[in-house]
């Protein structure tokens, strides 16, 4: 199988674990989210913004790194989804808070597929720069780079399990915060490994996504700073 069919794999696995999250958080632990997050207008949005994000951010990358062609970015996904969806609540009058629900799914997502961007090498263009660590990885031109799919995808799993055993514990705070946490940390993270990526820079040093990282560190900022109080957000089950 080659690198494209791979990614293409880990892609189908990623989405599969992120479902099977939300059923683990809705089913098992019971927990109860805003019902709105679940209207097809909301998901509408959520999905025309996350793929405008996508391939705009992806592929301007590429153009500022001096190649061609069209490319998809996770990053630029959440930026895209996170305008839209916005967009739509402001619209709509909307002031409850939607994403809760979205925390692990998006943890556990992006740690997935991560590896999937890691097994299709350098075709991907999602690799780090050369390294002389000895885990190095040789994506096929004889040069050891830093593995930094793998890097972001061990930062997202580790989220993950600190957002499991927060729902575990019954955190309250957590939970009710946990997508704002989510990005918060994603971008955090984004923002350290895009200082070892090799793509082309716009303001000084700093790369389109690092840009992007700092807009959703902000954005995360925001929203937890303006939180209201969490509220109970589980059921218990009958015994």
């Amino acid at each position: 199988m080659d690198g494209a069919a791979l990614h293409a794999t880990f892609d189908v696995v990623a989405w599969l674990a992120a479902g099977a999250a939300g059923w683990w958080l809705s089913r098992v632990q019971r927990l109860s989210f805003p019902q709105q997050s679940t209207a097809w207008p909301y998901v509408a949005a959520l999905l025309f913004g996350a793929g405008v994000g996508a391939y705009l951010f992806g592929t301007l990358n590429l153009w500022l790194s001096g190649l061609a062609g069209v490319a998809r970015s996770v990053e630029g996904a959440l930026a895209g989804g996170i305008v839209a969806v916005e967009l739509y609540k402001w619209r709509h009058g909307i002031t409850l808070r939607t994403g809760a629900r979205f925390a692990l799914p998006l943890a556990l997502g992006i740690a997935v597929g991560r590896i999937g961007c890691y097994v299709a090498g350098l075709d991907d263009f999602t690799y780090g720069t050369p390294t002389t660590l000895p885990w190095g990885h040789d994506f096929g031109d004889g040069i050891p780079r830093h593995p930094v799919q793998l890097y972001e995808s061990a930062a997202m799993a580790a989220f993950a399990a600190a957002y499991v055993a927060a729902v575990l514990r019954r955190n309250e705070a957590i939970i009710a915060n946990g997508f704002y946490l989510a990005l918060g940390f994603y971008g955090a993270q984004r923002f350290l490994w895009e200082l070892l990526k090799p793509y082309g820079p716009i303001v000084g040093p700093l790369t389109l996504f690092h840009l992007l990282s700092l807009g959703i560190v902000a954005y995360s900022a925001a929203m937890l700073a303006t939180a209201p109080p969490a509220k109970v957000m589980h059921e218990r089950a009958v015994a």
